[in-house]
């Protein structure tokens, strides 16, 4: 059985995360907070919180998605993102699991096939958390 990577310390609301997006006017973390919401708009089992500086949505405990602001881009991130079906490219990285798509200012974007990513893994570890039952 496969691990996953778990937070046991996951709210509903975490007051960080809120505190990350407002802490400084960024307008990288302004452009990733539209994708986490869509993130914490999955399920009402979503859980949030801040790890190794970034917001991390999780199903129940379970870590399913992130987002990060750098210098010259933002990411939208995924635990298990190796195994997205990712028809529009959109996602980078060649880790053993973790996927992310770089958003960068200018640059278009398509918002449907990254809300549909968004989806997919939080079904994804969904799935995942009821074979482990």
């Amino acid at each position: 059985m496969e691990a996953l990577f778990r937070l046991p310390g996951a709210v509903r609301r975490d007051a960080t995360v809120e505190a990350w997006f407002s802490a400084r006017v960024d307008p990288l973390r302004l452009m990733v907070r539209p994708w986490f919401e869509a993130m914490r708009a999955c399920g009402g089992d979503v859980r949030e919180v801040l790890h190794d500086g970034c917001p991390v949505a999780c199903a129940g405990d379970a870590a399913f998605g992130y987002v990060n602001a750098f210098n010259a881009h933002a990411s939208v991130g995924f635990f298990h993102g190796e195994t997205l079906s990712d028809p529009a490219g959109l996602l980078e990285g060649s880790g053993k699991h973790m996927r992310h798509v770089k958003l960068r200012p200018g640059r278009a974007l398509d918002e449907a096939a990254l809300r549909a990513l968004i989806v997919a893994a939080y079904n994804d570890i969904r799935r995942r958390l009821g074979r482990m039952r």
